[in-house]
């Protein structure tokens, strides 16, 4: 989200200055890679790079292609086979141990449609889309799409199909992806041979923080750096203010009984209790209980949730485990942290843990870090 927010705004600079673009796009990957398929890289004509497709190795290769894309104006398929000896030779040492397929497609800011007005698309809502990027694995001179075809909740197809004869197909896919939440790459066989990446693209975490104490700057500047959208509520007018805050989206001062008048809450949302007010943390606790957000994280000792929680038992309020399951207190992962910004740094990862549905164990223990299936090409015969 932060990396197509960054290369929107690239993009737009380099059009003020009358400069080409392309944009490389990481399309399949097969064994390990440091990035994953949908990494993106903004290329401009004079070697400004936006993004990253790699940790670094892949970069200065990518833009000499990609000068070569935009002075044609036509895409390319390039192939990094990293179980290749000729890739060191080349100096592509990427350290890794498989195949990465990186499609380079110049951006023609005439073009409707064209990807960065499909990015902007998906930025200027609040909601996922499923983003479809074509190419042509087995004829790398054959034409090659790209970035053409986004698809919204509404089920509004933004784009071109580049063969109708593929519509039918790529749409169920498409929604399919849209529905259950897991981007794949399917091959689909009928005339042109089209390989097509259907990524979902969710939109920024939103970042609800009750409380404007000092210990809240770290956590707002951590979530900022991410690129999550952040939200301050505090009752106190002289604590919430925008000179403490300036990375916030939004400063709103409110009393704890009137919070939901003010946010607005989806499965990407989190939220930290942080005013250090019993009262206050305890009455905008049960107001969230039953909306089940992603994350609830309450800050303090576990006596002092489990007193709030024994005082909403006791008046009835509903503490099932299914509510209980998206609280946790004392917020944060066990990394030791004693002041504000290592408490910030804890909070942050256990948000982020949770969010991708992972325990925040040691890598050390794992033997593979990204689970590759929904990556792999899935060869789908047209009838």
């Amino acid at each position: 989200m932060k990396e197509l927010k960054d290369i929107v705004n690239a993009f737009n600079k380099a059009e003020k200055n009358g400069l080409q673009t392309a944009l490389a796009t990481v399309v399949h990957v097969e064994g390990s890679s440091y990035r994953r398929a949908g990494a993106r890289m903004l290329i401009t004509e004079n070697g400004q790079l936006t993004g990253a497709i790699s940790g670094g190795c892949l970069e200065g290769d990518a833009l000499r292609k990609a000068r070569l894309v935009m002075a044609q104006s036509k895409p390319m398929l390039v192939t990094y086979d990293t179980t290749d000896d000729d890739d060191a030779k080349f100096g592509v040492g990427l350290g890794c141990n498989g195949v990465i397929q990186i499609l380079i497609e110049p951006i023609f800011s005439n073009k409707q449609d064209n990807p960065i007005q499909l990015f902007k698309l998906f930025l200027s809502k609040r909601e996922p889309v499923v983003l479809i990027t074509l190419f042509t694995v087995n004829d790398k001179q054959a034409l090659q799409p790209g970035t053409c075809l986004l698809l919204n909740q509404d089920k509004q197809i933004i784009g071109d199909f580049p063969d109708e004869a593929i519509k039918p197909a790529l749409l169920n896919d498409a929604y399919d992806v849209l529905q259950h939440g897991n981007s794949v790459t399917k091959t689909y066989l009928y005339g042109d041979r089209f390989t097509c990446f259907i990524e979902l693209i969710q939109p920024a975490v939103s970042l609800i923080i009750f409380g404007a104490g000092n210990d809240a700057i770290p956590l707002v500047q951590m979530a900022s750096v991410l690129g999550w959208q952040i939200n301050i509520i505090d009752g106190r007018s002289n604590y919430a203010i925008p000179e403490r805050f300036p990375l916030a989206l939004n400063i709103i001062i409110s009393k704890p009984q009137n919070i939901l008048d003010h946010i607005a809450i989806d499965e990407r949302t989190v939220i930290m209790l942080m005013t250090h007010n019993y009262n206050y943390d305890s009455c905008v606790l049960k107001q969230l209980l039953p909306l089940k957000p992603a994350y609830i994280g309450v800050l303090g000792p576990k006596k002092r949730l489990e007193k709030m929680l024994d005082e909403f038992a006791q008046s009835g309020e509903k503490t099932s485990p299914e509510l209980l399951k998206s609280v946790f207190g004392p917020a944060g992962l066990d990394i030791g942290s004693e002041n504000a910004d290592e408490i910030a740094l804890s909070i942050i990862a256990e948000m982020q843990a949770v969010l991708k549905n992972r325990t925040g164990t040691s890598l050390r223990y794992k033997t593979t870090i990204h689970h590759r299936v929904q990556q792999q090409i899935i060869q789908q015969p047209m009838l």
